[in-house]
């Protein structure tokens, strides 16, 4: 059997079918079908009780009843609710979408099998938008007992695709298969050493597993195999990357670096900015092209190790250039460095999309003569009229703000070789994702906060602390600090509770009125010249209280700045809490976090304040974060093409994403082509996957 066969040519899918599971769930292909894996299994065996359940149930499966259905309200406000009954009890079940086609679909006086996530809303339980399931005598028996549940949409229920048709159609393909269409794609000495099955029993097992062991054993295998082929793809492109790439060598350290170490820098920098300033010499020297990324919580002085490094470049004859995702952010780079380098013969430029004219032409001369030593800017930098004479070294701040074409007009601005690279990033990523997301780049991480930076105290108030968190804004306010107040929302939402930044800012103007205090606006529909116009003005101590939503998450630096208060926190995750959290403790003062939310919590809600108000590292942080909510909401993920994994999960699979590194390293350190016999099925399969797969997560 071909497995690039379209979906429709399967027998029970057809061209209507077909065409609706393209849309809904994005399977083209037998192959896509095949490895479209369910994301949770119904053991018919196991049922609750319904008087057993109580709020902190989650995932429940009853068997019961159906005693009533009964429409209420009308249009899209209407509702259907059914009463579910088994011997113990009742319990309703209710839709807020689909309600024609479920309603047609269920029938009062027939036994179903429901599963769902019990709400509980004011002591009342129900259960919203339950799969349902008639019991009839051919789905009762032993071969059901542990039934797949597949991906579904309310359109695909809508078009009777459910959970039963899905694994009707994945029984029917597996029919139809053969070992020979599913050939083993690991070494034997591998699997055997690792303990695991083959792929033909693990595919089949994580469809229709015969008990829980079986299960979990092909969960392993596939999670193991969708790792180790990542990993080994990732690893191989930073191997071919060092051997076809060569880098400028920057053989000595020069007067420039000499002396701003001596004399110029400001205070004693750390143990792990001296290490990571090692590495990066260490890679600058070897002729080998750099491609590393830095780490770095908020404050650990990344920018000093860039700033260090860019000096390395000057002194062995090449420009450098660092790119901001935001003007804000760019400008404060620019200024710390001008400020740092001041007595030092470099020229030090700025450039942004604002420049025009004759100031723009005599900057990009300057810059084509070589005569700018250092550019600063933001995305304008990335434009064809820019063109340095010899561009040594490209520095990126947040690498994840700024799309891929646009970093890879940054890596040819030099020819023939490329600048050696250095991401920083003050978004502190969690190991197993840094391992996938960035998997072909080396990695510093400055782990240690420079002496003298106090902790910031993080403390979590609810509504009714109000008057007490405004009185505590005034004593700092009074002592000359300054305050930020964060909003989640711009606009009233109709679902969410949230207080708007409007309404607040008319709060606080009440309890803070002029001409005592100066309140500065920020928010992302303010046009660029007023918003930088309120920036400045909370920079230079103009304003005391700067309203804001996360448009300050990166970009200011206010060392004045003593108290951070996130409104509705719960609704922000937890490295952009971090972020904001660090717009503060950036002066020699104590600092302070106040995290402020409603009475009612969300069980995940309360883990993030807990988590915030427990820890101020951010890789800890970032750790919980992940395991949260998972690598796809990690802000600059979704872009990057590698997190599309099909069963594994970083946050739980650390240890088998480390255990896949490991071998795919050992491998390649004794076969870097794939060339030996005992590796030719590894070869044969990165070879289908070069032909499958495009756009690779490349760092660069």
């Amino acid at each position: 059997m071909d497995l690039s066969s379209p979906v429709e040519y399967l027998k029970g899918v057809g061209p209507a079918r077909a065409d609706l599971l393209k849309k809904e769930l994005g399977v083209f292909t037998f192959n896509d079908l095949l490895h479209l894996y369910p994301y949770r299994y119904i053991d018919k065996t196991q049922f609750h009780k319904i008087k057993d359940l109580t709020p902190e149930s989650s995932d429940v499966q009853l068997r019961g009843v159906m005693r009533r259905l009964t429409t209420h309200g009308e249009g899209r406000k209407q509702r259907l609710v059914g009463k579910l009954r088994d011997d113990t009890g009742a319990i309703e079940l209710i839709w807020f979408r689909g309600v024609f086609y479920v309603q047609r679909a269920l029938e009062v006086g027939k036994e179903y099998v429901v599963f769902g996530k019990i709400n509980d809303f004011n002591g009342k339980l129900s259960i919203p938008h339950p799969e349902v399931e008639e019991v009839k005598a051919e789905n009762t028996t032993a071969a059901e007992t542990f039934a797949p549940v597949y991906p579904g949409t309310e359109k695909l229920r809508q078009r009777k695709f459910d959970a039963k048709a899905h694994r009707k159609i994945v029984e029917t393909l597996f029919l139809s298969l053969t070992l020979a269409d599913i050939p083993e794609n690991l070494p034997d000495a591998l699997m055997e050493k690792l303990k695991l099955p083959p792929r033909w029993e693990a595919l089949r097992a994580i469809h229709f597993p015969k008990n829980e062991y079986q299960l979990h054993q092909a969960k392993r295998r596939l999670k193991f195999e969708e790792l180790f082929f990542l990993q080994l793809r990732l690893l191989q492109l930073k191997s071919r990357r060092k051997d076809a790439v060569r880098g400028f060598v920057f053989e000595k350290v020069g007067d420039n670096f000499m002396r701003f170490f001596n004399e110029k820098i400001p205070f004693e920098l750390t143990g792990a900015q001296k290490r990571v300033i090692k590495e990066i010499r260490s890679d600058l020297g070897s002729g080998i092209h750099m491609n590393r990324l830095l780490q770095g919580d908020v404050g650990a002085g990344k920018t000093m190790v860039g700033l260090m490094c860019m000096l390395l470049a000057i002194d062995n004859g090449f420009q450098a250039v660092m790119v901001a995702p935001t003007q804000i952010l760019a400008q404060q780079h620019f200024d710390g460095i001008r400020r740092d380098l001041e007595g030092l013969d470099i020229e030090v430029e700025f450039l942004t999309g604002s420049i025009k004219g004759k100031k723009r032409k005599a900057l990009l001369e300057r810059l084509a003569s070589g005569e700018i030593k250092i550019l600063v800017g933001t995305h304008a930098v990335f434009e064809d009229p820019v063109v340095f004479k010899n561009l040594g070294l490209a520095i990126t701040d947040e690498q994840h703000r700024f799309g891929v074409k646009q970093r890879a007009k940054l890596w040819k601005k030099n020819k023939p070789n490329p600048p050696h690279v250095l991401v920083m990033t003050a978004t502190p990523i969690p190991r197993t994702l840094a391992m996938t997301l960035y998997g072909d780049l080396d990695v510093s991480v400055i782990d240690e906060l420079p002496p003298g930076r106090k902790p910031v105290t993080t403390v979590h108030r609810n509504d009714n602390h109000r008057q007490r968190v405004f009185g505590f804004m005034k004593e700092e306010i009074a002592k000359g600090r300054q305050v930020y107040v964060v909003y989640p929302l711009i606009e009233e939402s109709e679902t969410l509770d949230l207080k708007n930044l409007e309404e607040g800012y008319e709060a606080l103007s009440r309890e803070f009125p002029q001409p005592d205090y100066q309140i500065s606006v920020v928010h992302g529909k303010m046009k660029p010249d007023d918003k930088e116009f309120e920036m400045q003005r909370f920079v230079k101590g103009e304003t005391q209280i700067m309203i804001a939503t996360t448009v300050i998450e990166v970009g200011v630096n206010v060392p004045n700045a003593s108290v951070m208060v996130i409104e509705e926190s719960q609704r922000f995750g937890l490295s952009q809490l971090h972020q904001l959290r660090g717009r503060v403790g950036r002066g020699a003062e104590q600092s302070f976090c106040i995290l402020m939310t409603g009475f009612k919590l969300s069980k995940e809600g309360r883990e993030r304040i807990n988590t915030m108000t427990s820890s101020n590292d951010g890789f800890v942080i970032s750790e919980a974060d992940l395991r949260l909510r998972g690598p796809g909401n990690i802000e600059g993920t979704q872009q990057s093409g590698v997190l599309n994994l099909r069963i594994a999960d970083l946050a739980r699979d650390g240890r088998i994403l480390q255990t896949a590194r490991g071998i795919a390293q050992q491998i390649l350190n004794e076969d870097a082509k794939l060339e030996l016999p005992k590796h030719a099925r590894l070869k044969a399969y990165m070879g289908v996957m070069e032909e499958k797969i495009k756009g690779w997560s490349r760092i660069s």
